[in-house]
């Protein structure tokens, strides 16, 4: 057996650092989203993802992929979401073998109207604290970090 690479002092510090805003900020801006509109972070990155789109149309998997989501997890936050009336579900006009989910006008106009303050909060919780250049190393690093975890991300497309 091959003695472990252990981590060095400054390796410790960025990974214990990473960890924590990978733990404290998704709980931040949930608490903020379910104040304002009783949904949590995924729902409302599912509804952006959406949003972001030609028509406000994806089929479930790219939506999946668009969300780091299981189809499982994804379906059952979708179906949560077609029950507020912000999103319907039905079979893609292209291939009747894939399911599409349609961002509804309701659930743009309650998109549009988080989003702002939504936004502030983003900004308020990690842009403030950055220079440029910390804003420009942090987007490379990310981009580094996610192309070795998922190549295939949708980003890289």
């Amino acid at each position: 057996m091959t003695e472990p690479r252990w981590l060095s002092a400054q390796e410790r510090e960025c990974w214990l650092a990473l960890m924590a805003v990978s733990m404290q900020l998704p709980s931040l801006l949930d608490s903020e989203l379910h104040r304002q509109a009783r949904i949590t972070l995924f729902d409302y990155h599912v509804l952006a993802m959406l949003s972001e789109t030609e028509d406000h149309l994806l089929p479930m998997s790219e939506l999946a992929g668009r969300t780091n989501a299981s189809l499982s997890r994804l379906s059952h936050v979708v179906k949560k979401l077609e029950g507020r009336g912000w999103v319907e579900r039905s079979q893609s006009p292209v291939d009747a073998r894939v399911t599409v989910a349609h961002l509804c006008d309701a659930g743009m106009e309650m998109l549009a109207g988080l989003a702002p303050e939504h936004v502030n909060s983003v900004r308020e919780l990690i842009f403030d604290g950055l220079t440029d250049d910390d804003v420009e190393d942090l987007a490379r690093i990310g981009r580094k970090l996610v192309s070795r975890l998922d190549p295939e991300h949708w980003i890289f497309r």
